[in-house]
C-alpha cells in the first residue's frame, strides 16, 4: 500500500482534502478511485485512509497504524561532500535504513566541494529524494537534509558522537561502535569523510568537541558505503534484537 506525507492534521473519522502532489500520484499515476485505501502520515503518525472523492482528492481517516518503523536511536549522519551523485545515493539509502537527519560538509581533503550559491538548490533536490525514499520505505519521519561545517557541530547531553576513521580500522579497532550503540543513546551523530578521507586536523577537532574515533570493521569502505554500514549495524545491534 502506498504511503504519503501530508501537512494536513489527521484525526480518525475526519475527512481531509489533500495536496495536489498527492492527488497527481494517487489518481493520475496509480489510477486510484473512490473506495481505495492508502497510508497517510502527519507529524510522525501514520493512518489508513479511504478515498471519498478524487477531484479534489479527499480522504476519510480510518485508523492509526501503530507498527514501529523508526530506529530506536535517532541517527544523524554528517558526510563529507563526495563526487557526482553520491550525495543523492547516500540520502536515498540512508533514509531507507532509518536515518533521522543527513548533513553534508566541505572538508579539507575532499576532491569535491559545494559552492555557497549552489547549496540551497542541492538541498532542495536532496530533500525531495528523502521524501520519496521515506514514502517508499514506509517511514513515519522524513529525514532533514542540511549543510554544515565540522567546526559548527556540537553534542548535547542526550547525544553521543563518533567519527568513522579509517586509521582506527587499520589498527584493528572494532569495539567502539558496539560500545557506543550499547549505551542506548537517544541520539547519535556520526561523521564520515569524503573520498580523500578526513584530515588528522579534522579528526582532532572533532575529538575536542567530544566525538570518538571508531572503526567500521576490518575493511576500508567507500564514502557512500560507510554510512549505510553504520545504519545497518545499529539495526542489527539494537532493532533486530527487539523483534
Amino acid at each position: 500500500m502506498n504511503r504519503y506525507f501530508t501537512e494536513q492534521s489527521l484525526t480518525i473519522g475526519a475527512e481531509v482534502e489533500l495536496e495536489a502532489s498527492i492527488q497527481k500520484h494517487a489518481i493520475k499515476v496509480l489510477r486510484q478511485v473512490a473506495g481505495d485505501h492508502f497510508e497517510l502520515v502527519h507529524d510522525a503518525h501514520a493512518f489508513d485512509v479511504e478515498i471519498t472523492d478524487v477531484s479534489p482528492l479527499t480522504v476519510q481517516i480510518q485508523s492509526e497504524i501503530t507498527k514501529a518503523v523508526e530506529l530506536p536511536i535517532a541517527v544523524h549522519l554528517v558526510c563529507g561532500v563526495g563526487k557526482g551523485d553520491k550525495a543523492e545515493w547516500i540520502v536515498q539509502k540512508a533514509t531507507e535504513l532509518g536515518a533521522t537527519g543527513i548533513s553534508f560538509a566541505n572538508t579539507q581533503w575532499g576532491t569535491a566541494k559545494w559552492a555557497p550559491e549552489k547549496v540551497a538548490k542541492k538541498l532542495a533536490r536532496l530533500q525531495a529524494v528523502a521524501l520519496g525514499a521515506a514514502e517508499q520505505s514506509h517511514r513515519n519521519v522524513v529525514p532533514t537534509v542540511g549543510f554544515t561545517k565540522l567546526n559548527d557541530l556540537t553534542l548535547n547531553v542526550d547525544q553521543v558522537g563518533i567519527v568513522a576513521y579509517e586509521e582506527a580500522a587499520k589498527r584493528g579497532e572494532a569495539a567502539q561502535l558496539v560500545q557506543t550503540v550499547r549505551m542506548h543513546p537517544q541520539s547519535l551523530i556520526a561523521v564520515f569523510g569524503p573520498e580523500g578521507g578526513l584530515s588528522p586536523q579534522e579528526v582532532a577537532l572533532l575529538q575536542q568537541i567530544g566525538f570518538v574515533p571508531a572503526g567500521l570493521g576490518p575493511r576500508i569502505m567507500r564514502t557512500e558505503t560507510a554510512p549505510l554500514y553504520l545504519l545497518s549495524a545499529i539495526s542489527a545491534l539494537v532493532e533486530l534484537q527487539e523483534i
